[in-house]
């Protein structure tokens, strides 16, 4: 089914799948029309954009390796900052994430956190009822008129006091199948950032607060700047004042880590700071470095954030940040509280604590938490480090880092039970997400698309680079597809029902993906062509 969105000079959105229930209310022909000139007058560069994505990598596939710009050292070097950080936001001590679904809205605005920040991106497989559901689940939650009750009759409803909320979009390399633009889909980023934006700056004005959000996986200060543009022209098509909007940016790929004084500069109008997205960037250093067998990292259990790489990155963010005055946020602490279990929970908060303790001694702003189970655990580790709202003023000047020491390879073995454990848990999670499910508890972890993209990218290059178990076989594409079978058996003798076709057709994908002669780039594209809806 077409639906036309808008007629006349101008072109059309065509939407592709009936409309149900009030998700008319979010697919106004205002907004679409809003969409409309978003897609329009930015997707032409958008795509120039993704290709220089591609030429890039293609150099590092044949042996160029990522570093600092010399083009930009002054600005790297320059005395500038960031525009004032609002009030409201000062202190982001603890940030709660998830998906868009109503439940977990309620329960992060309300789990004492500083920030909610709600996605649409990793933690939400973006089934057409996932996102338009979710952008009526945000403007109700704005609004106030947000409850949720539970078969067994239990309401959840909004205290009082309740986090400041951020929105993360998808991707930019993410498409909606559902909303085309001249036969062409419109990119998922602007089709969430756009429909968000449209309904709810008013207001969250009128309640004495603004649009906040959450850019992810930008690759060049380039990106950033399309953003900028995007931005702005919203700002002006919607009679908002210059840097109504503010941003916050993840730092989850491996160029980006070489960018950040350019990425805030080309955002300095509307960025608060920048956050290490520790899960996506290991995943972003495997994809970078797919085709150097010198820079193959082992286990993923093994690479952690004190592995050298990583503690440079995330030193490198606080230093840069601060120097222009804007946060820098930690990463994600997945752990779910162990009900039933008191040893295996102490250990498994232990780990948290200490994560957090590290944090907030190197100079971190604030952190992530997945469960609010763990929110009071993390903010008790920034109590007792920050003087104020935050530590920006900590400039970390005598930290000193080359390009080397950001993509030195990280010690470790390959062990068959990790091999395991990548086939297990990427199957796992993509089994749920074809099922319409982003946000997956496995292994007393919630887990989000990251994870998986981890684990099918090591399997393909520890086949592809020959790598060797610690025992000193070979890890071959036949002895993976044996692993596949038996963790296939595995998985669908515990399920029940349909759960079986989600486990099959996921293991079929991820097989796929292991055996093809090319690294397949975001695990989502394909499988988002397998979901429904």
């Amino acid at each position: 089914m077409i639906l036309p969105a808008m007629r006349g000079d101008f072109p059309e959105v065509e939407l592709i799948q009936p409309l149900a229930g009030s998700q008319g209310e979010i697919l106004a022909p205002e907004a679409m029309d809003f969409l409309a000139r978003l897609a329009d007058r930015f997707t032409p560069e958008l795509t120039q954009l993704l290709a220089a994505r591609k030429k890039r990598q293609a150099e590092f596939d044949q042996g160029a390796v990522p570093g600092f710009d010399p083009d930009t050292a002054q600005l790297r070097k320059g005395d500038w900052q960031v525009a004032a950080i609002p009030v409201e936001v000062a202190d982001r001590r603890t940030e709660i994430t998830g998906p868009v679904t109503r439940k977990m809205i309620i329960n992060a605005l309300n789990s004492g956190a500083q920030v909610y920040m709600a996605d649409f991106e990793d933690s939400t497989a973006p089934t057409w009822s996932n996102v338009i559901g979710g952008q009526l689940n945000l403007r109700d939650a704005i609004r106030r008129q947000i409850d949720f009750s539970t078969v067994a009759g239990k309401r959840y409803a909004l205290n009082d006091k309740t986090a400041v909320l951020m929105v993360r979009p998808r991707g930019l390399h993410l498409p909606e199948r559902h909303l085309r633009l001249a036969g062409h889909p419109l990119h998922g980023a602007l089709v969430d950032f756009g429909l968000y934006l449209f309904h709810n700056h008013a207001e969250l004005r009128k309640r004495g607060s603004r649009p906040y959000f959450y850019l992810p996986k930008l690759q060049h200060h380039s990106e950033a700047a399309w953003w900028e543009k995007v931005i702005a022209w919203s700002e002006r098509h919607l009679g908002l004042a210059h840097g109504t909007v503010r941003v916050t940016l993840l730092i989850e790929t491996l160029p980006a880590v070489f960018q950040m004084h350019e990425i805030l500069y080309a955002l300095r109008d509307r960025i608060l700071g920048l956050n290490c997205g520790r899960w996506d960037y290991i995943f972003s250093y495997i994809k970078t470095f797919r085709n150097h067998p010198d820079r193959v990292l082992p286990d993923r259990d093994q690479v952690g954030m004190t592995v050298p790489f990583l503690a440079n990155y995330s030193k490198l963010l606080i230093q840069t940040c601060h120097a222009h005055g804007a946060f820098a946020m930690g990463g994600m602490a997945a752990q779910i509280p162990i009900r039933g279990d008191q040893q295996a929970n102490a250990i498994a908060m232990e780990k948290v604590r200490v994560d957090k303790e590290r944090e907030a001694g190197n100079g971190h702003d604030g952190t992530w938490v997945a469960h609010p189970g763990l929110e009071s655990l993390s903010r008790a580790e920034f109590d007792k480090v920050l003087k104020g709202p935050n530590q920006i003023d900590r400039k970390l000047t005598d930290f000193t880092v080359n390009s080397q020491d950001l993509i030195a390879p990280s010690e470790g073995t390959i062990t068959e039970a990790g091999v395991r454990k990548n086939i297990r848990v990427a199957m796992q999670y993509l089994a749920a997400w074809l099922s319409g499910n982003g946000c997956v508890p496995i292994d007393n972890l919630m887990e989000d698309a990251a994870t998986a993209e981890i684990g099918r990218t090591q399997l393909w290059q520890w086949v592809k680079q020959g790598s060797r178990l610690d025992d000193g076989r070979h890890v071959t594409q036949a002895w993976l597809d044996g692993l596949f079978g038996e963790e296939n058996s595995r998985l669908v003798a515990a399920a029940q029902g349909t759960a079986t076709t989600a486990i099959d057709n996921a293991t079929a994908l991820l097989q796929a993906m292991t055996r093809s002669d090319e690294l397949v780039e975001f695990l989502t594209l394909p499988a988002y062509r397998q979901l429904d809806d």
